[in-house]
């Protein structure tokens, strides 16, 4: 398929279009925050607690006077910073290991998979609580924690998604032409299972920003002073009778950088499966 009849089908894909749009929303709000805030997101000020909406403060303040618009903008900073690099991890380890196991078969593929399901015993809360017991929590934490429970997802995601290409008639011509094993993975395995991994990178993505959010509220994930979505609903909920509106703002925030991906992923299933291409 050319890029001009991909890019024609992804603009008239409702799902991809919804998805970029949101995504891209919470990516321009993250990337406008390094440089440009209303307040400073830490300043407290008592004497203007629970301001309500107005010109001074665009969605009011907080328990201790700080504005909620500078902490949405600049969590969303520590919500794609967690995403991009614990997929990252997940991804680069993931389908080396998924790859090595399809290649090499026998032992080594029994080796690599029995090693994964070992991985899916720690779920990232679990691995975020030993490294806080170990190191203290904070972001680099939630990035490892989160990054190692992706490894086996993406380990188990390729291994299938190469065994399938290892059985095709072309890859098999090429082993008779005599290439070898990580010159078939190269050329031939990686380009065709591409597509697999990036919509499930859009995936991880999604349930990273999740799983972030869920370590800051208990406090295992971003430290203050540094705004996090997840430690705005956990002080949100000692004031959820007085100003319900301060635990909306930022599940809205999770809720949009979520279902941006989500349907940015479905999206993208759709454009590169050329089965489903076929009946679009």
């Amino acid at each position: 398929m050319s890029p001009a009849s991909l890019r024609r089908r992804a603009l008239r894909h409702p799902s991809f279009v919804a998805g970029a749009l949101l995504s891209t929303l919470v990516a321009l709000a993250a990337l406008l925050s390094l440089f440009w805030s209303p307040h400073a997101p830490a300043d407290i000020d008592i004497a203007n607690r629970f301001a309500p909406p107005g010109a001074q403060h665009w969605l009011g303040t907080d328990s201790l006077g700080r504005d909620v618009a500078s902490q949405l903008l600049v969590g969303a900073q520590a919500s794609l910073v967690v995403g991009v690099f614990a997929v990252a991890l997940g991804l680069g380890v993931g389908v080396a290991l998924g790859c090595l196991a399809s290649a090499r078969r026998g032992w080594t593929e029994e080796l690599i998979m029995r090693a994964v399901d070992f991985g899916f015993a720690f779920p990232a809360l679990l691995t975020a609580i030993l490294l806080a017991a170990l190191h203290g929590p904070g972001l680099v934490g939630s990035i490892v924690a989160i990054g190692l429970f992706n490894i086996p997802v993406f380990a188990r995601i390729t291994r299938g998604a190469a065994n399938a290409i290892w059985a095709r008639d072309y890859v098999l011509a090429a082993r008779a032409a005599g290439k070898g094993r990580w010159r078939i993975t190269r050329d031939h395995v990686l380009p065709n299972i591409a597509g697999v991994l990036i919509v499930q990178a859009t995936i991880q993505f999604a349930i990273a920003i999740l799983a972030e959010a869920a370590l800051s509220y208990l406090g295992l994930g971003t430290q203050p002073p540094q705004p996090s979505w997840g430690r705005m609903l956990h002080e949100a909920q000692m004031q959820i009778f007085q100003a319900p509106q301060l635990a909306l703002y930022p599940g809205l925030a999770i809720a949009t950088a979520v279902l941006g991906l989500n349907l940015l992923g479905d999206g993208l299933r759709d454009l590169l499966d050329p089965r489903l291409a076929r009946q679009r």
